[in-house]
């Protein structure tokens, strides 16, 4: 019978195997020793996804118990709330998290990408991708939005990955990820008090002004929206240029694709969304009893949506294990679907076309290293936090 576990090292490694296993074997799948129900199939996931009246975002999306204390939408915002509260949130933020201000940042986040490419590119003929790149850009562009001071990056940074890794066999936050929250928070909270007193027109402040039908935002929803923001959206982030970098350099031919044709760029980053998805697991929490797959699921449990399990589920794409850039990728829900949808995808996408444009320009003979790669280790998230590359200067 086949084991599968979101908290296993071997799992954040390659959860492939498993996947596959938990598709054609269990497709859903019961863990009674953590406590969960999983849906690993495209189908199943997606029509989860969508499923607002049988299932529930009120305690987050992990299976960590600290997800399901009442104050977790303080940190989590919509994603630990259900309609209509996540209807009204969803909607504020919006008014100033729009696409202009998104599209309006292109010629900014060019900078910041050509800025830290030249700083990387400095140090020599390689180093680590992650540290010295992709961990620090994505964090640049969210702090430009939100108005995060440059000093102040690095530290924000450090504290959102201690958020996130998970020491092996470790069922919840550790001490040091709580300590961390705690310091964002506080940090966060004292920049969205500059920008009551003193208004900018950034982010935060947009997010301060914004108004719908004379409803407004509160100061408890700011701040939990800009601490998702540099959290889930910097995480992601590099954890999808990391994916791209590594994968397009496993396949030659695909790599001998965009040196030809960089117009391929925005199909690389699709392919790697769905080949190698940073976010593989959301979870949800049963609001009524209802059957699935034979077998009933009681108010209170936890369903896991395997959101990287779909989409490399050979019901919805051809050869799903095959990376290819040129395939139809629109089945993808890397970004979920719905009412759920990331609001900050197109950041996401902008963000990743943008760096890996410059990447392509700057330094065309990057190759991924053959020793050194580590992974990040955590539940929701996939990417590496060290990946060694070598390149001509």
């Amino acid at each position: 019978m086949v084991e599968y576990s979101p908290y296993a090292y071997q799992v954040h490694e390659d959860p492939y195997p498993v996947y596959a296993r938990l598709r054609a074997e269990a497709p859903l799948y019961r863990n009674d020793e953590i406590g969960f129900w999983a849906l690993s199939r495209h189908e199943d996931v997606l029509r989860a996804i969508r499923d607002t009246d049988n299932l529930s975002n009120e305690h987050g999306v992990s299976i960590e118990p600290s997800a399901a204390h009442p104050g977790a939408a303080a940190t989590m915002s919509f994603l630990a709330m259900d309609p209509p509260r996540h209807t009204r949130m969803r909607a504020l933020v919006s008014r100033g998290f729009t696409p202009r201000r998104v599209a309006d940042m292109e010629p900014r986040i060019r900078e910041l990408a050509t800025r830290r490419l030249d700083e990387f590119i400095q140090g020599g003929s390689g180093g680590d991708f992650v540290s010295q790149f992709a961990g620090r850009f994505p964090m640049d562009v969210i702090s430009e939005l939100l108005g995060v001071p440059e000093a102040d990056r690095d530290e924000l940074r450090g504290f959102a990955d201690t958020l996130v890794h998970r020491e092996e066999g470790m069922l919840d936050v550790p001490p040091a990820g709580m300590q961390a929250a705690a310091y964002m928070a506080q940090y966060l909270g004292q920049l969205i008090d500059e920008r009551v007193a003193h208004p900018r027109d950034d982010l935060t402040g947009a997010l301060l002004r914004a108004e719908l039908d004379g409803d407004r935002l509160q100061r408890e929803d700011v701040l939990a929206f800009v601490f998702l923001m540099i959290v889930a959206g910097n995480e992601t982030t590099t954890k999808l240029l990391g994916n791209a970098v590594y994968w397009l350099g496993k396949n030659p031919e695909q790599h001998a694709l965009v040196e030809r044709d960089p117009s391929l760029i925005p199909r690389w980053v699709e392919e790697t969304l769905r080949y190698d998805s940073s976010t593989q697991m959301l979870a949800r929490t049963v609001k009524r009893a209802f059957e699935l797959h034979g077998q009933k699921l009681e108010p209170g449990e936890k369903l896991l949506l395997l959101m990287g399990s779909a989409n490399r589920d050979e019901r919805a794409f051809a050869d799903p294990d095959r990376f290819d850039i040129q395939r139809n990728t629109t089945a993808s829900i890397a970004f979920g679907q719905g009412a759920h949808f990331c609001v900050g995808a197109s950041l996401a996408r902008l963000e990743a076309r943008v760096a890996l444009e410059e990447l392509r320009n700057r330094l065309p003979d990057l190759k991924v290293a053959s020793s050194g790669l580590k992974r990040v280790h955590s539940i929701n998230v996939r990417g590496f936090s060290c990946l060694p590359v070598e390149f001509s200067a």
